[in-house]
């Protein structure tokens, strides 16, 4: 019988100890030993025992109290890779990550953190079938609502595992600071006041306690307020267009004069030089009444123009789907305030389709989606390794959520209908960024940053190696971590677990065939691409389209959240007072602004693309890959500083200093 030291650490933090029962068997590749049992204090620390087993491939532990005890960290940047350690007498180190609460009377299983083939092993087929019945019994779907992806089968924070819950320092911040953000404005009388503004210098006084965002203040009516398709807070709605849809009836005389002399309508849209904007999901979607007042909603297509200075410029606005007499196609020739009217119509539109489907749908309600089917069926080197760091906090954020879901210029019932359509457009190529773009016609679009250091972030350190424009050579994370853990293709497919994901993701998204969404993976290529998906949009995508929101949504003129009086059924004029009484009040406009503030906000305990503060990995390979990654994050990040520098306007959303892994605010 072999003699191994067990040596057990708790993290240093909050309450992570005990002074209850712990108990650690060791399980090998012919026996298991008993049961030894310890007494931790209640402040953290480590202990060291003897325990004999032949061959260790597995570890159980055993708590046998109430009181909460961390083996690792909970959401606390820096600390140290607490795991299990039991040595051999002979030196041999083996390593059990176990970086998680236990509570109660609970045993849970620890994989050996080297790469090892489980099911060879017929107690560790035992165990883990055993674990996966555990984890498909805890978190099960539920249908949130018709036509909504699925959800976890939770009503309330409260009946989430600590393991997903917030940390006390999150927890503490996140109710605090919105709170706080709520009393200031209410002490200032914002929130009190439901009357228009009485001029557009007004509204900077609502900015006392906060930051005023002065570029889009200053330029919000010129030609950035366009720039915004590109760059903004719903850099995926534009499209290249080729042909007009039937329903836009643009006339080449109508933007001739946008257009400039020696071309027309005809060869700009043939040499790619037409862009548009079509949001006909929203056609029809039932309004709200705030503070009594009747809100309205339109489903605009709106034309771009590629200038040859490489700028997009709006040409022709139409504010429905239905064209006639009293849909008429306003153009940058009518009047002043028509026309900044028409464009703040189609940015009013385009802050529901960001909100509701950029933004909720794609990255958070997708996001609760993979985490769910992760926990449910992934195996060990993806689910606990490869993948944790991406759902850190998620589904208590996205339940969170759920539970105060408010809408705003549309009904709840609107709200429903706006996701269950735009489910319906979800495509695997939308969600891939590379065949997005392509897709869309946005490959050679200038001044594209959103595109730009998208594709840094999912070609050069995500998916596929290639050599950049610099002199240096990337390689690619994911593809190494997975050729690590799958030999071929035939290891892919053989791994009943790994499809059993695949297959949950599909369901969660209502096994929509026509999306293309694959509910099975043949190769190493088609798991690297899936895999990617899943971290671009759990990290890159949703710091894409929620960092801005405060920047570019602030000042309300830019991007207002509801519109009070109906849209111009006819060209004629219109005037500063129409535009200040159809924008939303002072009120309003104070509550849009919380909200902002709290979701652009940045928490303590923050975990950035590329940080693994828990050690999971324990295998060398892995390792040096993350340093590998951690590097070329670097040098992505060097380049987006080196060009914002030169910039009167930066974006920095992807900027990997400023991408957190996980969706977690």
């Amino acid at each position: 019988m072999a003699i191994y030291k067990v040596t057990v650490a708790t993290d240093d933090m909050v309450e992570a100890g005990t002074n209850n029962s712990i108990s650690i068997t060791l399980v090998g590749s012919y026996s298991e030993s008993h049961w030894t049992t310890v007494f931790f204090l209640f402040l953290p620390g480590k202990v060291g025992m003897g325990i004999g087993t032949q061959g260790v491939v597995e570890l159980s532990l055993g708590h046998e109290g109430w009181h909460r005890v961390p083996q690792g960290c909970e959401g606390c940047m820096g600390c140290p890779g607490d795991d299990v350690r039991v040595t051999a007498l002979s030196g041999t180190l083996y390593r059990f990550p176990c970086y998680q609460w236990l509570e109660g009377v609970t045993t849970v299983e620890v994989l050996e953190g080297k790469k090892l083939v489980k099911d060879k092993l017929h107690i560790l087929r035992e165990h883990r079938s055993q674990e996966l019945a555990a984890w498909q019994e805890a978190y099960q779907w539920k249908n949130f609502a018709q036509g909504w992806p699925r959800c976890l089968n939770v009503d309330s924070i409260f009946e989430l595992d600590s393991n997903i819950q917030f940390s006390r320092i999150r927890a503490n911040n996140f109710t605090g600071f919105l709170i706080f953000q709520a009393a200031s404005y209410f002490l200032s009388g914002f929130l009190l006041r439901h009357t228009s503004w009485n001029s557009l210098d007004e509204m900077r006084t609502i900015f006392s306690r906060t930051q005023v965002p002065e570029y889009v203040a200053k330029h919000w009516q010129d030609d950035f307020f366009d720039s915004q398709f590109l760059n903004g807070n719903n850099p995926i709605i534009i499209h290249r267009c080729t042909t007009l849809p039937l329903n836009f009836l643009v006339t080449p005389e109508m933007v001739a004069r946008s257009l400039g002399g020696g071309t027309d309508l005809s060869k700009e849209l043939q040499e790619g030089r037409i862009f548009i904007v079509d949001y006909k999901v929203l056609e029809d979607i039932p309004t709200n009444t705030i503070y009594g007042c009747q809100q309205h909603i339109v489903a605009p297509l709106c034309l771009l123009h590629q200038g040859i200075d490489g700028l997009l410029r709006p040409i022709a606005i139409q504010l429905s789907q239905t064209p006639g007499p009293c849909s008429p196609i306003f153009l940058p020739s009518d009047d002043e305030w028509v026309w900044l009217l028409a464009k703040t119509w189609v940015h009013n539109t385009d802050f529901y389709s960001h909100q509701l489907l950029t933004h909720l749908l794609r990255t958070r309600l997708f996001g609760e989606v993979f985490a769910i089917a992760n926990l449910r069926h992934l195996p060990p080197p993806l689910q606990g390794k490869l993948l944790m760091p991406h759902f850190h906090f998620t589904l208590h954020i996205i339940t969170l959520a759920r539970t105060v879901l408010i809408s705003r210029g549309v009904t709840y019932e609107g709200l429903l209908l706006v996701v269950q359509q735009g489910l319906e457009q979800v495509t695997y190529t939308s969600l891939c960024l590379p065949d997005d773009i392509c897709h869309r016609g946005m490959s050679h679009v200038p001044n594209y940053h959103y595109r730009d250091d998208g594709m840094r972030l999912w070609e050069v350190v995500l998916a596929c190696p290639r050599i950049s424009q610099s002199p240096h050579t990337y390689g690619s994370f994911v593809t190494g971590i997975v050729t690590f853990y799958y030999s071929g293709d035939a290891a892919v497919t053989g791994d009943t677990e790994l499809q059993a994901w695949v297959m949950d993701i599909t369901n969660g998204f209502l096994g929509r065939t026509s999306s293309g969404v694959p509910s099975s993976l043949q190769t190493v290529a088609e798991l690297i691409k899936f895999l990617t998906m899943v971290m671009f949009t759990r990290s890159s995508q949703h710091v894409a389209v929620n960092n801005g929101q405060y920047d570019l949504g602030a000042f309300i003129p830019n991007t207002p959240s509801s519109m009070r009086h109906p849209p111009p059924c006819e060209e004629g004029r219109a005037f500063l007072q129409h535009f200040l009484d159809t924008i939303p009040e002072v009120a309003t406009t104070a509550n849009i602004l919380v909200a902002l503030i709290l979701l652009s906000s940045q928490f303590k305990d923050r975990r950035l693309l590329g940080q693994y503060p828990e050690e999971w990995f324990t295998e060398a390979e892995p390792c040096r890959l993350i340093r590998a990654f951690q590097g070329w994050l670097e040098e992505i990040r060097d380049r987006i500083e080196e060009r914002n520098h030169l910039a009167e306007l930066r974006y920095n959303y992807l900027n990997p200093l400023e991408t957190e892994n996980s969706i977690s605010i």
